[in-house]
């Protein structure tokens, strides 16, 4: 199966250099160190995703075999899985804000200052070792691996269009998709952002679950405790040498506990 992320990949060329024109012209074009940066993380994600792509498919499949029902069938079960894989996504986004080992690997996407189709290749290396387990009830329910992952790969080149300021809000779509306006909001370390706007292609799980905020005041982006430095593998590893920090220094069970497992701090 060929992997649409690596097909997309002229698109992704194609469309940041659209884009760094577009801001070269208003006067803030792309900045050199934050893009490559950017780009490196892209890059090492997609290549731990090809190496561990058999095994994934392997334990998805194993899962798929000892299903306890089989919904992926015909237009309805792909529609279905469209929507509760998003449903997934949307689970999977929310505990790694909220969970700090998770968020060691997230952070690495809200790391840039900056907010351009470049920031959505801002990938983590180790989240795709971690995060599979959030779409296991998936084949669990009776879709097909190659189903699930050709969905995971749709909504991740959906959200990669998100990524930009050149956008604006879109009217009624704005009730239901997840649009560029709702993820610059994500994307900002402003107090009323935080931990808000978690949808991957629809915005409407966020407002059933009491996560959303519309757009208004200028969007600071970043992360509160900014990670200073553009090194490609400091930005994939500064979380995890936090919380080992935090480990080594607990006065208790319960607080190494909390230094893994409790929220960000």
């Amino acid at each position: 199966m060929a992997e649409p992320t690596h097909l997309a990949v002229p698109v992704f060329v194609a469309t940041m250099a659209l884009e760094a024109w577009i801001l070269a012209r208003r006067g803030h074009g792309y900045d050199p160190a934050d893009t490559a940066a950017s780009l490196s993380g892209g890059l090492g994600s997609l290549a731990v995703k090809a190496i561990i792509k058999l095994a994934w498919l392997a334990g998805m499949g194993w899962l798929y075999d000892h299903r306890v029902v089989t919904l992926g069938t015909g237009n309805a079960g792909a529609l279905l899985l469209f929507v509760l894989e998003d449903l997934c996504f949307y689970v999977y986004h929310r505990v790694s804000h909220r969970v700090r080992l998770f968020w060691a690997n997230h952070v690495v996407h809200h790391s840039s200052e900056r907010y351009t189709l470049a920031t959505a290749l801002r990938q983590s290396w180790t989240a795709p070792l971690m995060g599979w387990i959030f779409w296991a009830p998936l084949a669990l329910l009776g879709f097909r691996p190659e189903a699930i992952a050709l969905m995971q790969a749709f909504s991740l080149l959906y959200q990669y269009g998100l990524h930009t300021e050149t956008i604006g809000r879109l009217g009624p779509l704005e009730w239901v998709l997840n649009t560029p306006s709702h993820h610059r909001v994500h994307h900002g370390r402003n107090p009323a952002y935080l931990d808000q706007n978690y949808g991957g292609i629809l915005i409407v799980w966020d407002r059933l679950f009491g996560t959303f905020t519309p757009e208004g005041e200028p969007v600071r982006y970043g992360i509160t405790k900014p990670v200073g430095s553009h090194h490609p593998v400091w930005i994939q590893l500064h979380e995890f040498v936090a919380i080992a920090r935090d480990l080594r220094h607990a006065p208790s069970r319960r607080a190494a506990w909390r230094a893994v497992a409790g929220p960000p701090t």
